[in-house]
Parts: structure tokens; sequence; C-alpha cells
């Protein structure tokens, strides 16, 4: 079992030191709540400069190892004692390439440790978003130890290309990340944004498909007069969506986190495991627009 909390997140943008300072609040509150910390603490994408930022990438973009530090120092500075897990979205300076990244660190201990950074795939270079002028892509989808388990972090767009959470679950993840800065769009029924309803159809269709659990941290508030849509939620492995925000304002998101309830829907609707038996023939088929490889040796070619 492992209790996590899910940070909706307003940023103040391009101000680091008021940020993290905001993070020692909110660790703070996590301390004093009902059940104290969790062991898993998640924020979305950018969470401690602001998405927006353009060309002020370069001047905030942090090494991973920094950036944990500073999560740490704030960890402690809120009055925590022991380790505890975060998984944040940040701008990653990696020796001067710039990539739109998300770390899952344990900090708190005799040391922050950075167990897995998850750089960007899909950078978005339309309608309001201008990703790709500033930022390198990330090249690799690897799955990694969490305290849950084998875990994979997906941000924003990653998310919404399905061959992405399929090749998460083929190399393991029982449970899946989804830090976002989405803006919002539309009216949905029930008063939702069409953004947020979209996005929760999105994440219910993943979990149940592949038997995982989601976790979905967006950031809310105003950059450069565009609203992003929050809607913070956590999926069961069945779909089920156990619990969610509004896309208005800050918030924080509580649950326990069952491993067995993963085993029980993938028993239940085995999608994964039949997709593992037909993916050769699909992989191999030629019509596709993939590297052949070795593809020309593999049985029955």
């Amino acid at each position: 079992m492992l209790d996590v909390a899910v940070v909706q997140w307003k940023p103040r943008k391009g101000d680091l030191a008021a940020n993290f300072g905001a993070l020692e609040s909110a660790f703070a509150q996590l301390l004093a709540g009902p059940g104290g910390a969790p062991g898993l603490v998640v924020l979305p994408e950018a969470a401690m400069t602001g998405y927006f930022l353009e060309g002020g990438v370069y001047e905030l973009a942090l090494p991973a190892t920094a950036f944990a530090q500073r999560l740490d120092d704030a960890w402690r500075g809120a009055g925590g004692s022991g380790p505890i897990d975060v998984s944040c979205g940040f701008y990653e300076n990696d020796q001067g390439a710039y990539h739109n990244s998300a770390l899952y660190a344990t900090i708190g201990g005799p040391a922050p440790r950075v167990r897995h950074v998850h750089r960007k795939m899909f950078l978005p270079t339309y309608g309001v978003f201008d990703e790709e002028r500033f930022l390198t892509r990330g090249r690799r989808l690897e799955t990694f130890a969490s305290a849950f388990g084998t875990t994979a972090i997906l941000i924003c767009e990653d998310a919404w290309h399905a061959i992405m959470p399929t090749i998460a679950a083929l190399k393991g993840a029982r449970l899946l990340i989804v830090p976002s800065a989405s803006p919002g769009r539309g009216l949905a029924g029930g008063g939702l944004l069409e953004s947020v309803e979209r996005w929760r159809s999105t994440l219910s269709l993943t979990a149940s498909e592949h038997g995982v659990y989601v976790l979905y941290a967006g950031l809310t508030g105003f950059e450069g007069g565009k609203g992003m849509s929050g809607g913070s939620c956590i999926v069961a492995p069945n779909g089920e969506v156990l619990a969610a925000l509004d896309e208005l304002s800050p918030a924080i998101l509580r649950a326990t986190l069952d491993p067995d309830e993963v085993d029980l829907a993938r028993a239940t609707l085995p999608l994964l495991g039949n997709l593992g038996a037909v993916l050769p023939d699909l992989w191999f088929d030629d019509a596709l627009p993939l590297p052949r490889g070795g593809a020309a040796d593999a049985p029955g070619r």
C-alpha cells in the first residue's frame, strides 16, 4: 500500500524562490494533515517556474541533482525528518541541453537521490504552444523502480499518444505519473471544462486498458492570459476516477494505492497480456513506417 498526494499547483511565473517557499508550506500542510506525510508527492509540469517561459527557460533551468537538492531543502524547511518520494516537473539544464523534464527523487535522507528523470518526448509547437523552439525532446521512455513498484512518467502530451502508456505498460509499469500544464478549453456538461473532461476520459481508458494506476497533476491559475485547467485526478487500474479536483484553485488530493488492485484489474481484463502475445505480429508488419533493424531475420520472415 502506498499513500500518495497529488498537489494541484499555481506557481508564480519565473520566481523560483517564491515557488520553493510555497512548496515548503505545502509540505508543512501535508505533515500536519490527517495521516501525516504520504509516501509519494506528485507535482505538475514546470511546477517551480511556470510553463510559458519561452527564452526564460535558459535562465531558470536546473540540473536534475540541483533541482532535487532544492526539493530536499523545502522538505527539511517544512520540518520533514525522514525520507519521502517526490515527482515534480521542471525545466532541466543537462550540460547545455534544455529539456521539459520530470524527476522522481527520494529526499529527506542522508542526501537527495534522483531515481529517474523523464524528458518530454512530444513537444507541442502549435496553437499557444512553442516548446520545440526552446527545448530538446527526450529520446527514450524508460520505467524505473518507485515506492509503488515499476513506474513510468509521461509529461502532458506524451500521455495523449496511446503508444506511450502502451510501451510503458509493456515495460512493466504498474503506475503512470502524468505531470501536466494544460490550458483550459471549452465547456462540457456538468460544469467541467471540455479539456478536463477529455483528460479524464483519456486517463480512464489508459488505466483500464493496461491495468495501471494513474496520478495526474495539473497546473492551475493564469499565465499570460492563458488559464491552466488543473483537473488533477487519481485513476484506479479498472478506470475508475478515485478522486479529482476542479480546475479553479490549488489543492491537495490524497489516496492510498493498493498493488493488489493492479493484479486484479489485469486478471479481470487481460488486455495487456493479450497485447504481449500479439505484439510480435504487429511490430514486424512491413507496412509500418518503422526501422526494420533485424526484422527481416525474425521468425516467419
